[in-house]
């Protein structure tokens, strides 16, 4: 099934090469292969996973994340360009769902500079469809403090990002500090319909549902906790949440499907698509992305543009023009 002005790629890392298959719009597939093996894929992966974190990293960062955007993108770049597409759709395999292809570099520019980019787990599990403008609403919640028997570092910042959700234009349910416990949660997304839940908490997402979890005022959400909360409304509505979004979660290290592992929680519970980051970025940073986010979705922006406008904002600012700003924000499921 064709989607006008998106590409999808499916990157396969195999032991001796690595393959690309990719959709373009009313086109049969496309077929692709980088004579690289898998050891050096692999490699190039980790060595930007680690660099793109470090402040001082920033060559080598840029010289690893070009080799990978050489043997994945180059390949197709002259299709990308006659095909006048604007949004690719990853579909991960491996450890490629440990980074942000946001941040693959062509010598120049990087690629949200060209083209906005949503992680999928794969196209079966949803049709993408367009965010409701009409009436967008959310449900923001979200602690600045770590409870007493969590090691968490406070969030300052937590108390500011819910007042510009509030000042965009959005229609906002605020659960603060003391007020975001799992049983005010549960109350207030059972009374009405929310189609955007955005959690500003602590958090790690792994692949094994033990260690997935949220923080809240009353202690952690673990994720089957979540998957039930949003379940819970899911029987009551026929409108899902269209939008979850996890602003200070981070992905548990070393773990090379966490990515994937909220948001496919979040997914199979009904949430339509998931914004997260894959580590945890200073506060200063999230606060103008969030901003700018919602301020692009209130204007009508698809979730994926408003993304992409978030993104480039951070960059375009000096002190935030690093990836370790602006990359880790990763939109995984539905990108209209």
């Amino acid at each position: 099934r064709d989607n006008p002005n998106t590409a999808i790629f499916y990157p396969i890392i195999l032991d001796n090469y690595l393959e690309i298959i990719i959709k373009l719009p009313k086109q049969p597939l496309i077929h692709k292969t980088s004579q690289v093996n898998r050891q050096q894929v692999e490699q190039v992966i980790t060595e930007i996973r680690k660099t793109i974190v470090q402040p001082d990293a920033n060559l080598q960062f840029k010289a690893v994340s070009q080799q990978l955007y050489n043997w994945l993108i180059k390949p197709v770049e002259t299709d990308l360009k006659n095909s006048k597409v604007n949004t690719l759709v990853f579909i991960p395999d491996g450890l490629l769902r440990n980074i942000p292809m946001s941040a693959l570099y062509d010598g120049r520019e990087y690629l949200v500079q060209k083209y906005s980019v949503v992680i999928s787990p794969g196209l079966q599990l949803f049709t993408p469809k367009p965010l409701k403008q009409k009436k967008l609403n959310a449900l923001a919640g979200g602690l600045s403090q770590s409870p007493k028997n969590e090691n968490f570092a406070a969030l300052p910042y937590v108390k500011v990002e819910l007042k510009f959700i509030q000042e965009s234009g959005v229609s906002t349910t605020t659960l603060l500090d003391k007020n975001f416990t799992s049983t005010t949660l549960r109350k207030t997304i059972n009374a009405q319909p929310f189609r955007v839940v955005h959690l500003a908490t602590h958090g790690q997402f792994s692949s094994k549902a033990k260690d997935t979890f949220i923080l809240a005022a009353d202690g952690r959400i673990n994720v089957s906790e979540l998957d039930s909360l949003l379940k819970s409304r899911e029987q009551k509505r026929t409108e899902p949440v269209e939008l979850l979004v996890l602003s200070a979660c981070e992905t548990a290290a070393g773990d090379n499907r966490a990515a994937l592992g909220l948001a496919g929680v979040a997914l199979r519970a009904g949430a339509r698509s998931t914004l997260a980051s894959l580590w945890q970025i200073g506060d200063d940073s999230t606060v103008l992305f969030i901003e700018e986010f919602y301020r692009q979705l209130v204007t009508g922006k698809t979730t994926v543009e408003a993304l992409r406008f978030a993104q480039l904002k951070l960059l375009e600012a000096p002190e935030y023009n690093r990836p370790m700003y602006w990359a880790p924000y990763v939109l995984v499921g539905n990108w209209l």
